[in-house]
Parts: C-alpha cells; sequence; structure tokens
C-alpha cells in the first residue's frame, strides 16, 4: 500500500518547513532510513529520511516550497500500484491514512495510471484546464495532475493532448508552457521530462554579460555576485532580528587571566589524548567551567516564555559552530554532570556533525546558554545577539600575553576578555556581573574545574 508522506514536525516550534531539495526524484528507488529531501526548519537545516521502502511515486511540493507541518508532499508505493494523488490535495497528518488507502483502489477496480474519478466534474482542476480539455477532446478525469495537491493545471491537459506525437510528462509540459520551449523539437529524444525542458530552456539563454558591463544606474557600483537570502542564512538574519528586536541586550565585558588554565590545559592535553582519545581544547575547559558557574547563578540559565521566567534545572550549554550553510548551535545536555573528556568527546562530534550538514534536531534543541568564540579570529571585544529564548549568551574573545599588576610588580600573564550579554527583562546588571565573577574565579583557579 502507498505511503503518503507528510512535512515533518522538527521540533516542538515548528510550524512549517522549507524543502530545501530532494535528494530522490518520481520513479527512483528508496529504502527506510535513507535521505529523501533536506528541510528547513525554524533552527536549521536537516536531512529528512524515508519512513518506508518503495519507489517515489509523487512529489506533491517542490525545492523553495514552504509547507505546513503534516501536510503531504510526496507519495511512496510499489512501480505499478494505481495512486490517486488528487484524492491527498494538503489534508494534514490525521487524514494521511484515509488517503493513503484512497491510493489502493480496491481489486474490483480496473487497474488504469490515476484511478478516475466518478464524473468529471468532481476533479480536482483550474477553469482553464477544464475549458483547455472541453476544447481538445480531452477525458479530464484520466489526467494526473501536477499542480498543488494534484490539480489539474492547463498543462497537464496540454501534454496529453500532444500525445502520441510528442510524450512529456505533466511537469515537463508546464514548464515547457512557462519556458517557451518547443516541446515538438524535443520530442525525438523519446518522452520528454521536467530536466530536458530546463537543459533546452538554459541552452537558448543568451550568456549573460561581466557584471561590469551590466546597466545599472549612473552611480552605482557594480554587482560582482548575487547570493540568494535564503535557508541558513535567512533563518539565522530572522533569528537575530527577533532577538534584538525584542529582548533588550546589555553587555558586561570582564578581562580573566587565563595563565594558570593555559598551563592545566597544556599539562590534560597529553593524558586526556592518551587515556581518551580526544584532544582536550580551552573551548572544552569553558563549557564545564560555565555549566559550573550557571549552577550559582540560575537567572542566567532561564529563559523568558510568555509571562513566565523559567530557570532551567539543566545546564545545557550551546556552542556556536560556523558551518558552511550558516551559523548552527549544537548543545551539551548536562554538561555539569560531564566529565572534561566527555565534554570534549561530545562537543567534537556534534561539530563534525554540523560541518558535515548532518546535525539532527537533537543535536540543537533543548540550549539554555550559549557560548560563541571567535577569539581564534584576533577579536578582543563584542557582543554578541542573545539565541531567543535564552537569557544570556557568552562571547569569548582571543587570549593575548599582556603586561599587568601582579603583587606590584609588572608582568606577562594570558589574558582574555569574556563578553556576557544579558536579556534585561529577566535579570539586571548585578546578576550578570556577579556570574562572569564566578566564571573569572574558575577559570583563574581551574583545578576547581575538575571538582
Amino acid at each position: 500500500m502507498a505511503h503518503v508522506f507528510t512535512m515533518p514536525m522538527l521540533g516542538n516550534t515548528m510550524e512549517e518547513g522549507t524543502i530545501v531539495q530532494w535528494f530522490k526524484q518520481v520513479g527512483d528507488p528508496v529504502k527506510k532510513g535513507e535521505p529523501l529531501l533536506e528541510v528547513m526548519s525554524d533552527k536549521a537545516n536537516f536531512e529528512v529520511e524515508s519512513e518506508a521502502d518503495g519507489i517515489v511515486r509523487a512529489i506533491l511540493a517542490e525545492a523553495d516550497a514552504t509547507v505546513a507541518v503534516h501536510v503531504p508532499i510526496a507519495v511512496i508505493g510499489t512501480a505499478d500500484e494505481p495512486i490517486d494523488v488528487s484524492a491527498l490535495g494538503s489534508s494534514p497528518a490525521p487524514d494521511a491514512a484515509p488517503a493513503a488507502a484512497a491510493a489502493q483502489p480496491s481489486a474490483s477496480q480496473a487497474p488504469a495510471p490515476v484511478a478516475a474519478a466518478s464524473a468529471a466534474s468532481s476533479v480536482a482542476a483550474s477553469p482553464r484546464a477544464r475549458k483547455l480539455a472541453a476544447e481538445k477532446g480531452v477525458d479530464i478525469a484520466s489526467l494526473t495532475g501536477s499542480g498543488p495537491g494534484g490539480r489539474i493545471v492547463a498543462a497537464d491537459v496540454t501534454a496529453q493532448a500532444a500525445q502520441p506525437a510528442v510524450k512529456a510528462t505533466p511537469l515537463a509540459a508546464k514548464l515547457a508552457d512557462d519556458l517557451g520551449v518547443k516541446l515538438d523539437a524535443l520530442a525525438a529524444q523519446g518522452k520528454v521530462t521536467a530536466d530536458d525542458v530546463r537543459r533546452a530552456a538554459d541552452a537558448a539563454k543568451p550568456a549573460p554579460p561581466a557584471p561590469s558591463a551590466a546597466p545599472r544606474p549612473a552611480g552605482e557600483p557594480a554587482v560582482a555576485e548575487v547570493i540568494p537570502f535564503r535557508g541558513l542564512r535567512k533563518l539565522t538574519a530572522d533569528t537575530v532580528t527577533r532577538s534584538r528586536m525584542t529582548a533588550p541586550h546589555i553587555c558586561l565585558n570582564m578581562e580573566v587571566d587565563m595563565t594558570a588554565a593555559k598551563a592545566l590545559h597544556g599539562k590534560l592535553v597529553p593524558q586526556v589524548q592518551e587515556t581518551f582519545g580526544v584532544k582536550l581544547t580551552i573551548t572544552d575547559l569553558l563549557v564545564r567551567a560555565v555549566a559550573k558557574a550557571l549552577a550559582k547563578h540560575p537567572l542566567c540559565n532561564a529563559a523568558l516564555i510568555g509571562d513566565e521566567i523559567r530557570l532551567y534545572g539543566d545546564r545545557n550549554i550551546g556552542v556556536a559552530v560556523a558551518a558552511p550553510s550558516g551559523l548552527v548551535v549544537p548543545v551539551i545536555r548536562q554538561a555539569d554532570t560531564l566529565s572534561l573528556p566527555e565534554i570534549s568527546a561530545q562537543l567534537k562530534a556534534l561539530v563534525q556533525r554540523c560541518r558535515d550538514g548532518k546535525q539532527t534536531q537533537d543535536d540543537i534543541a533543548g540550549g539554555t546558554f550559549t557560548i560563541t568564540n571567535i577569539g581564534m579570529f584576533g577579536v578582543d571585544s563584542f557582543d554578541p545577539i542573545i539565541v531567543p529564548p535564552q537569557s544570556c549568551i557568552l562571547g569569548v574573545c582571543r587570549v593575548a600575553e599582556k603586561p599587568v599588576v601582579v603583587d606590584g610588580q609588572i608582568v606577562v600573564r594570558s589574558m582574555m576578555n569574556l563578553c556576557l550579554s544579558i536579556d534585561h527583562r529577566v535579570l539586571d546588571g548585578v546578576p550578570g556581573a556577579q556570574f562572569l565573577q564566578t566564571l573569572k574565579g574558575l577559570l583563574e583557579e581551574p583545578l576547581m574545574i575538575l571538582l
């Protein structure tokens, strides 16, 4: 029996998802657990796996389409079973099972590519498609619709009317009509597909002029490249804009002497590498130290949701990662209960998955506090933007050798700035400063981090 694949809910706050790309096309075989498509949720991009074995019989929403959760987006079935795509429409998940049952007619029904409706008037079709069908003598009830939810559009009628002189898929006929491609010119290569039409359209396009030669208003700079504002870049932009617009930010800066922490790190690296097989980093120390400091300052481990300030018992530390597709924040859960080697191993695995674009919903959900470290780029100070609905984010800057006064003497020490942005609706400057003081004490007496 056909399986109706719906837009998955990839998080508690997700209401709709945008299809980034399909890894399979109509007619392709797919196995349960194999990547089927990539979806952008309200947090990140995810590869979504197939829920069943079979053949991709229909794709109901193309790439770049935004679809509500639980709405059908594809049908997976056997190669020869009849599929009534028009019966699916845009039904939510509770109706998906009846739709799947409708996709498999009873044995008494005559086999056909699409189960015919009892009357042409009951078929989902556009007015233009009905008019064309009447003019060309096409049985509209015998067509497979390529429009949203299986709706029959004019291109479906045109493709049927063109047979047998020109054999084309409904989507190919629609694209040919939209792009001005003559199907007759492609008929010699067999049944025309959408890819054939796209290639023909691309081949017919004139070569674009060089950017410097592009006409532009006087005084306007030349455009070297245009990057579509979508996907994870747009998702990040929407998130930080919402954060800045809704959460009044205060940024507190404090300088920390990292000399002892660097010395401890240097001693631990070879031991941890030999015993646990992971290379310890300063970020690992920071995660552990932050988790311990949060236990004493619960307002920094909180979120404002509706009319409630929720103080979390778990210290789930997110670490911002610059992935090729954009900014992703994987989460180390209950970091205060983990040893340094465990934090290091988990963080490295999470970072690798994010950079490979293989992160899961569990990898990025449930954060209560975020660390963003750009010290490796020589940054001395910045004002990080809070990840909503969290109340704080910690910016970590570079470690630099500086002359400082210690016990009345000028000495060179390894100094680092910490920049804490706080949501002033949840806490004031004093609790934020107290958290920084606690964190500073742990980093300057780093043996306390290990306890």
